[in-house]
């Protein structure tokens, strides 16, 4: 439980901070590795869309999804973000959900069930870090 107030507290941190962060590519692909490059992103991607359709708190925000659509999506972007050789070809993140009335008691929310889902295809700790900081400037 600890880990995972950290690893939000950290996420938070870098995801509500008002300095603009610029998309950068990662300097390495160490999180893409660890995460089991794209086969092991999309593994993940693919249990963390299913706990959001059934998550009382996120179900809202996904219930006219398409849901292969947005497994393949997260997994580019997150491909992306790792270091891998995707690239993410969606709608920046503000202005995909602008409007949509999101605040930071929906982002932990979601922070949680990814962990659910990191933590059921037995993401290391630290690439779970690693992708929550790469994740949070957005």
């Amino acid at each position: 439980m600890m880990r995972h107030i950290f690893a939000m507290a950290a996420a938070l941190t870098l995801a509500w901070s008002p300095v603009a962060h610029a998309q950068t590519p990662p300097a390495n692909d160490a999180v893409y590795q660890a995460w089991g490059q794209k086969e092991g992103i999309r593994a993940v991607m693919e249990d963390f869309v299913q706990r959001l359709m059934v998550d009382p708190r996120m179900a809202p925000f996904f219930k006219n999804t398409n849901r292969e659509r947005l497994v393949t999506q997260l997994t580019e972007q997150l491909c992306q973000e790792a270091g891998g050789p995707c690239t993410y070809r969606g709608a920046p993140m503000g202005p995909a959900h602008a409007g949509m009335n999101i605040g930071k008691g929906d982002f932990n929310a979601l922070v949680e069930v990814l962990q659910e889902s990191m933590d059921a295809k037995n993401i290391p700790f630290a690439a779970q870090n690693g992708m929550l900081a790469r994740l949070a400037p957005m």
